[in-house]
């Protein structure tokens, strides 16, 4: 740690400068490989090879983070098409770095000769990290393989990047009549733009989240929930084709390597290990839950009718849930069986209180200090910095951003970024973390403030808590920060975090009326915390499906026959059996999947993780922090040390051992979802 503030990021770069960061960036890492590639192999050592390829990733991870950070967030179109372009070349750079045969011949002649139990616990876990790399990038292949192997990794590069340009840039825009905004709010259509259409003022609606989740929960007539689902479902048709060859280039590639399949090769290094322990978890959750679900979707179906009769619609189609219909009769169940009206909810949760009481619970859990910084440098006007500093010893920790609202061009979804990671420089000195939390929370209107549905502020919680994970991190190296930890682990903590929001003192501490200031009344808080399992059935299904959907692409056939993905069809197809709702009407193509961002982001034969985590998440808040105060320092400072402070520098079982003083059990996540 350090004693005093170090300098905020820069963030006044010119297309110019991110090119010429991304060429400086190239030359300094070529010139230390080929260093390293000169040593005689007898000669090589952790002191001379492993030490400063791990210290130039820690010299380097800052800027780095931030010319590739403008694509997702700068309202410059220049600046994220140069951050774009930038980091197409950094990934064919790495991938050719990655595929260095002369490199790794001198990694491998120190990892042989090292006696590995006299290293450090992180400086062993780097040089076996950076052998099995090199391993698993195919170095042990003839070299006819190995260039084989390099054209498809920078071929996988360049789709995900296209890929992710492609849904960021979909801008989808739908107009409405007030009549077919039956049941919107007032706040929603305040200071909306308008268009003339066929001599009517229609409303216009994007497929952005503050638009599409809003209707899609409130809109009564079904119509209009059809209409913009179907055009937020056809967005970008090109990625289908684009995610249909990234499957097929992943499975070569897995196949040159010796492994049956993509998902063998991706967890081998993760905590689940094998394809087939997945699928097992994965179905035996689906077994639980299908009864829930059927439930369920009987109340919907019952609901549908009562909607239908008191709209005077036809009742075609009644009797089949589809994916426009799933928040909408979710929210008829938390109105009609539990009185919860999320338009009188969000009243009570403007985002400035919500973030003010937000920061002071992490501050209390986690023993730290937040301090805004006024006119800071920053990528866009609306986006706030802050200083964080350890309140026991003055330490400064490190600087996170939050960037809410959504704009053209924009990130769409919610996530943390680590900008920095935090590590040690070469002159012993510790370098601070910086993090970025990006969402599209909905912007404030002439008559009120950015209002936060219950849901809203649970994923806020959530993506705070990633922030979090890379702000008490301290490791020696920049590769094993934060949350550069096993993919099925690095949501636990964050999902851990959620059920805060709904504890009823953490609640009234979060909420302030944006009118009167008042706390949320103690009626409506007790029936909000008693919906927490409404449609636990159908909301998990949907999330194994994701999971499933994503190892059975990644997945070589039963029969051993080669795989060949129609995505469109197969995705249709699942979606009805595992999350009991129909994805669209038979007689009109969509292709969902070219908007799952995740399966081209990093989660490839991986989103199985987040149901995965889930379970540890909850044996972490049902185990400790519920029995002993979710207020509790005590337990907040074992967690910050034990979960987040080690990030990815030992395996996510010790965290949990070290957490737990066991190993993790299933039987709190089931208890949680009411299933024993």
């Amino acid at each position: 740690m350090v004693s005093a503030g170090q300098a905020a990021l820069n963030w006044s770069y010119t297309p110019e400068q991110i090119s010429a960061a991304g060429d400086k960036y190239v030359n300094g890492k070529k010139e230390l490989l080929d260093k390293i590639a000169a040593l005689p192999l007898d000669q090589a050592t952790f002191e001379n090879v492993l030490q400063p390829l791990g210290q130039h990733e820690n010299d380097t991870t800052g800027e780095l983070m931030v010319i590739t950070f403008f694509q997702h967030t700068s309202p410059d179109k220049a600046l994220r098409d140069a951050s774009t372009e930038v980091e197409k070349r950094l990934q064919e750079f790495e991938i050719e770095c990655a595929m260095r045969e002369d490199v790794y011949k001198v990694v491998d002649a120190v990892y042989q000769r090292t006696d590995r139990a006299a290293l450090a616990p992180e400086d062993r876990r780097l040089l076996e990290k950076t052998h099995l790399d090199f391993r698993r990038n195919g170095l042990a292949l003839p070299k006819d393989k190995q260039e084989q192997l390099k054209a498809l990794h920078k071929r996988l590069a360049d789709l995900s990047i296209q890929f992710a340009r492609n849904v960021n840039e979909a801008d989808t825009e739908v107009t409405f009549t007030k009549d077919e905004l039956l049941g919107m709010p007032d706040d929603f259509l305040a200071g909306r733009e308008t268009k003339e259409v066929d001599g009517q003022t229609q409303f216009v609606v994007t497929t952005k989240y503050p638009d599409l989740f809003p209707i899609l929960t409130l809109a009564k007539r079904e119509a209009t929930r059809q209409r913009l689902q179907y055009a937020y479902d056809t967005r970008c048709k090109e990625n289908i084709g684009l995610l249909e060859e990234a499957i097929r280039v992943r499975q070569e590639s897995a196949t040159l390597l010796g492994y049956p399949d993509h998902a063998s090769y991706v967890l081998e290094e993760k905590m689940a290990k094998s394809p087939t322990r997945v699928n097992e978890f994965l179905t035996e959750l689906r077994g639980k839950l299908l009864p829930l679900g059927h439930d369920e979707i009987a109340k919907f179906i019952a609901y549908q009718r009562e909607v239908k009769d008191a709209l005077g619609e036809p009742l075609s189609g009644a009797g089949t849930i589809y994916s426009w219909d799933y928040r909408f009769y979710m929210n008829q169940v938390k109105e009609r069986e539990f009185e919860v009206d999320d338009e009188a909810v969000k009243q009570y949760f403007p985002m400035e209180r919500v973030t003010q009481g937000m920061l002071e619970i992490y501050q209390t859990v986690l023993g730290l200090k937040f301090t805004e910084v006024k006119d800071a440098n920053v990528w866009q006007e609306d986006v706030q910095l802050y200083e964080v500093w350890d309140k026991a010893s003055g330490d400064f920790v490190g600087h996170f951003y939050l960037d809410l609202f959504p704009r053209k061009g924009k990130y769409n979804h919610a996530a943390c970024f680590p900008i920095r990671a935090g590590s040690r420089l070469a002159d012993g000195t510790y370098t601070t973390p910086v993090n970025a939390m990006v969402a599209n929370f909905s912007k404030p209107t002439p008559n009120a403030p950015s209002l936060l549905k219950h849901d809203e502020v649970t994923t806020y919680f959530h993506e705070l808590g990633h922030v979090m994970h890379g702000l008490c991190s301290q490791t020696k190296w920049a590769r094993f920060h934060g949350t550069n930890t096993e993919n099925d682990f690095v949501e636990a903590p964050s999902q851990m975090l959620e059920n805060w929001c709904w504890e009823p003192e953490v609640l009234k501490g979060l909420s302030g009326h944006y009118e009167t200031g008042k706390p949320i009344p103690e009626e409506l808080l007790n029936r909000l915390v008693k919906s927490k399992n409404v449609c636990a059935g159908l909301s998990n299904l949907r999330q194994l499906f994701f999971g499933l959907f994503d190892l059975k692409v990644h997945s070589k056939p039963a029969d051993g026959s080669d795989q060949k993905v129609d995505v469109i069809a197969l995705w249709r197809s699942m979606r009805q059996d595992v999350t009991l709702i129909k994805d669209g009407q038979d007689d009109k193509e969509t292709w969902p999947a070219a908007g799952f961002g995740h399966i081209m982001g990093g989660y490839d034969a991986g989103y199985y993780g987040y149901m995965w985590s889930q379970v540890f998440s909850a044996d972490m808040f049902y185990s400790r922090f519920k029995v002993e105060g979710v207020m509790n320092p005590k337990t907040g400072h074992d967690y910050r040390y034990e979960i987040l402070k080690p990030g990815g520098s030992r395996d996510g079982m010790e965290h949990l051992k070290a957490f737990l003083g066991r190993e993790p059990k299933i039987d709190p996540f089931l208890k949680s979802l009411g299933l024993n």
